[in-house]
């Protein structure tokens, strides 16, 4: 079930599904680990004796955020109840402390009795074994807790701090659903403590005068110990949740538009989107540098796994599309974790924790009975790629200094060794990891990985070490020339398989990635092969249906919803493969007409994004649905480059016009 409202601070991370159902709570990392192990904290409504949890019939949901901020702004009608629930909430900014915050109206113009209850299911440290939750009469709040993970919960109905109403017991042990159950009669039984699988509900009574509104506020605090959460307890009082959360919510509209003006001239709905990326892609970055690709739990169901995981190769694009929107910080961050994982040798593996340990990865070590390396490529290039685009916006020298030799010359040295008699590199795993040869992606991505890392070694004075880099690149240029293009199909190859004396048997399978040719400097946009090939792509990605969007390559397997008519359908449409041939008219634009080919694709993210702007992997080719994970960090990330792209050539468009017209 996909996320419709992501919220977080770097450390704490909280998603709710689209019926406003909170699923996941991450903390002390984003991405691990996963306190609710994606079960659902159910929010219910006792009114003058019938009772509606918001998952159940009867409600509408508008769920939206506030403006340019991570404070939500959601609003749930009940006409069998005649309440309306408007609800704010928030992760602090600064500290590890959720707020959810409920105002009830009424709509039947009389005085009413209403009783909110939130469900807390907590499986401490992604386990339900050994849990302790227990009232504690000193704080008025619930206390949960196993080792060094402490939860407190507490609130205040507007006249009196503190929980007066509360359960806990077990869940789903034997014929125990849940402690929620002993909400339905809008009662609570106040036991004091329970061990083991347990849950809680904490109750607010409110008396809402006739149509008007009365409002309760609960507070969730983590910490590693009883007197962290009591001190965050104590803050929260002493400043106030309307405070704090007003702090949040000015904090993250000054975070978003910290570079004024820098999406003028791109139509209002698309600018909002993409400050509404910029913010999605931050509730997924840790603040020790991880970027995670996704936090979607429910993934689990049909993986066996997670996406809350750092690649290289997404966090390296996401990197470089926070750093064409100005936001510095979180990119050095980023490439101070990856210059800690990095292997002595100078290349990343599959993936990693967001703890920087090596995360699960599909990748044997063994093939055809051989030792090999099981890394993609394009993982490690692609890092020093976007870490020199970084540099070129930033010209941050006293950062560069000692990420030089570990996040430069020692992958560039690797990926010179990892190369074949062609100068090709040497067969890897693909950007989708799903086959095993060598790639255009890679071998684009790779020729950018040198140009970048001889930039820097010119920068620097090592002159020599430069004059090897590009000859490097230069050598893998003509090499992807003549294996990888064919005059007579107009088009590259997706793939090529060594077989035998510096020969390679090719697959001519349409694909996306092909982007990677002009995206990391490998051939310029303009090229006429590069054209021929990218006009091809569209006719042979694009879905005939509705909906419309590029899918990831012909006959894409995963999620897949047509399997028979693929030349009508090739796959579901993927956001960044569509976002991908809008960079494409944006970069080969040499008018202002040309760079509006752009637009319409653009427009379409848009047309896929939620109400509250999170976009998912992929969609339903006709429908257009959510499919996999959502939201996806590489999704926002495709967009906001896209955006900032695209308003970046317009002004050169301008500036090259301007001196014209004089």
């Amino acid at each position: 079930m996909p996320r419709d409202l992501p919220i977080g601070n770097g450390d704490m991370l909280v998603a709710y599904d689209h019926q406003f159902q909170l699923r996941d709570l991450y903390w002390p990392h984003v991405g691990m680990p996963n306190h609710t192990q994606g079960h659902p904290q159910r929010f219910g409504v006792w009114a003058d004796g019938a009772f509606a949890w918001i998952d159940g019939p009867g409600w509408t949901r508008e769920l939206l955020y506030a403006a340019d901020s991570l404070v939500t702004h959601v609003r749930l009608c009940h006409a069998g109840l005649g309440l309306e629930l408007t609800c704010r909430d928030t992760v602090d900014y600064y500290s590890p402390v959720l707020f959810r915050t409920v105002e009830a109206k009424d709509l039947f113009d009389r005085p009413r009795d209403i009783r909110v209850f939130f469900h807390v299911d907590l499986s401490i440290d992604e386990s339900a074994i050994g849990d302790t939750v227990n009232y504690d009469p000193k704080l008025s709040a619930l206390i949960a807790y196993k080792d060094d993970r402490y939860f407190l919960i507490n609130g205040t109905d507007g006249r009196t701090w503190g929980i007066t109403q509360w359960a806990t017991g077990a869940k789903r042990i034997g014929d125990a659903e849940g402690t929620w159950r002993d909400a339905e009669d809008g009662l609570l039984s106040r036991n004091p403590i329970a061990q083991g699988s347990v849950d809680a509900v904490v109750g607010f009574h409110l008396a809402v005068p006739p149509r008007g509104a009365s409002r309760a506020c609960l507070w969730l605090c983590a910490g590693t110990s009883y007197p962290a959460v009591k001190e965050l307890d104590d803050k929260v009082r002493t400043k106030t949740p309307d405070r704090m959360m007003h702090r949040s919510e000015a904090y993250w509209r000054l975070w978003c538009r910290k570079e004024h003006d820098s999406l003028a001239g791109l139509p209002e709905r698309l600018q909002v989107l993409a400050r509404r990326s910029a913010l999605t892609i931050r509730t997924q970055s840790d603040n020790r540098g991880a970027i995670i690709a996704a936090n979607d739990y429910d993934i689990t169901s049909f993986a066996g796994d997670t996406y809350s995981y750092m690649w290289p190769r997404d966090g390296a694009l996401v990197a470089h599309s926070l750093a064409l929107a100005g936001q510095s910080d979180l990119c050095r961050r980023f490439f101070t974790f990856c210059a800690k994982v990095i292997s002595p040798d100078g290349y990343f593996l599959h993936k990693y924790n967001p703890t920087g340990t090596l995360a699960s990865s599909w990748h044997p070590w063994v093939a055809d009975s051989r030792r090999t390396l099981p890394v993609q490529q394009d993982e490690t290039a692609l890092v020093i790629w976007s870490f020199r685009q970084h540099f070129q916006l930033f010209r941050d020298v006293e950062f560069l200094r000692d990420l030089y030799t570990p996040l430069v010359v020692e992958p560039a040295n690797w990926m010179m060794s990892y190369r074949d008699a062609n100068g090709l590199p040497l067969p890897s795993w693909d950007l989708w990891e799903e086959r095993r040869g060598v790639h255009l992606f890679t071998v684009a991505s790779v020729i950018g990985a040198l140009e970048a890392a001889a930039a820097f070694s010119s920068d620097l004075g090592a002159l020599d070490r430069a004059a090897e880099f590009t000859h490097g690149a230069g050598q893998m240029r003509e090499a992807l020339l003549q294996h990888f293009w064919s005059d007579e199909r107009g088009q590259f190859a997706r793939m090529v398989t060594p077989v035998g004396g510096g020969s390679y048997r090719h697959d001519w399978t349409f694909d996306s990635s092909a982007a990677g040719l002009f995206k990391f400097g490998a051939l310029a946009a303009t090229d006429e092969r590069v054209a021929r090939h990218m006009r091809a792509l569209r006719e042979a990605l694009w879905c005939q249906t509705p909906i419309g969007g590029i899918a990831r390559y012909q006959n894409d397997y995963y999620h897949q919803v047509e399997r028979h008519d693929i030349r009508r359908v090739p796959g579901n449409p993927w956001v960044i493969c569509t976002m991908w041939l809008a960079q494409w008219h944006i970069e080969r634009a040499a008018s202002r007409e040309e760079l509006d080919e752009a637009l319409p694709l653009m427009h379409w993210a848009a047309d896929r994004a939620f109400a509250s702007g999170i976009l998912p992997e992929q969609c339903d080719p006709f429908t257009g649905a959510p499919i996999s994970v959502s939201p996806l960090t590489w999704s926002h990330a495709t967009f906001l480059a896209s955006c900032h792209m695209y308003v970046h050539k317009m002004q050169q468009l301008a500036e090259v016009a301007e001196p014209a017209a004089s």
